[in-house]
């Protein structure tokens, strides 16, 4: 989804949100440097397979998925990371590792760390390595409807 597709959605809805553009950046936390972001705020999008189907978990750069506490919550046999070969295919528009955490856009369950709900505000890749959305979390939340659960932890 490139930035245009991402902002129409997001100007349909009626949400304000900044863009942000920063340095080339590849990890959550050397985004969150370059564009002077606290790592809590911004959201980074791990692609996962949950019983073998791909879903989206989005939680603070700052933080890393705990597998087996996903698994739990999310009452699942077997969650594990999805490999760039198994997602890249549903994401032609975005860069890889980019992907802005809007799984309803592609048919995917998105799931969101307690600690990512607690923020005002967020901030994630909106396609590209060097471009941030921010908006209001209950926006994202409200388009997005994400399952919230206790699934990560800090780094």
């Amino acid at each position: 989804m490139p930035i245009k597709r991402l902002k129409e959605f997001l100007d349909s809805n009626n949400v304000k949100y900044v863009t942000i553009t920063h340095s080339p950046a590849y990890t959550a936390q050397q985004i969150a440097a370059s564009a002077h972001i606290p790592g809590k705020e911004l959201a980074k999008t791990v692609m996962v397979k949950v019983d073998g189907k791909l879903a989206m978990a989005v939680l603070p750069a700052s933080y890393k998925v705990d597998f087996e506490l996903l698994k739990q919550v999310s009452r699942s046999k077997k969650v594990e990371l999805a490999t760039e070969s198994e997602f890249k295919a549903s994401f032609p528009e975005s860069e890889l590792g980019a992907m802005p955490p809007f799984g309803n856009l592609y048919d995917m369950t998105v799931y969101v760390a307690e600690s990512l709900a607690e923020d005002e505000v967020i901030a994630f890749n909106a396609g590209s390595h060097t471009e941030l959305i921010r908006m209001d979390y209950k926006d994202f939340e409200r388009l997005v409807k994400p399952k919230v659960f206790k699934f990560s932890r800090k780094r």
